[in-house]
């Protein structure tokens, strides 16, 4: 049995599991942080579901482990170094509880 709702769509249609499917359920995992454990309706604007607490630029992290071609996906380096400025750069990134 697959985990169906963190695999990017070349996992579920072709069973092909890379680094950049990595990636995508990576951003699926930032999403259910941030969103208390929602899962990501796609219809949904973000402000339907996206928590106040979320910053914008976690938010974009994970459009971009969601671009639809794996190789347009955020590199792991990227987004470790994205995370890092971000705890560094102000304690109200750290603060999920608002």
């Amino acid at each position: 049995m697959l985990p169906i709702c963190w695999m990017p769509p070349e996992s579920i249609m072709y069973r092909k599991f890379t680094t950049e499917s990595d990636v995508w359920s990576l951003g699926v995992v930032l999403w259910e942080i941030f969103t208390y454990g929602k899962q990501p309706w796609y219809q949904l604007s973000k402000n339907e579901v996206l928590h106040h607490s979320c910053p914008k630029e976690i938010y974009e992290l994970m459009l971009g482990c969601w671009q639809r071609e794996p190789h347009m996906r955020l590199k792991i380096k990227e987004i470790c170094s994205l995370l890092q400025n971000l705890a560094k750069a102000s304690p109200d990134y750290l603060d999920i509880l608002g």
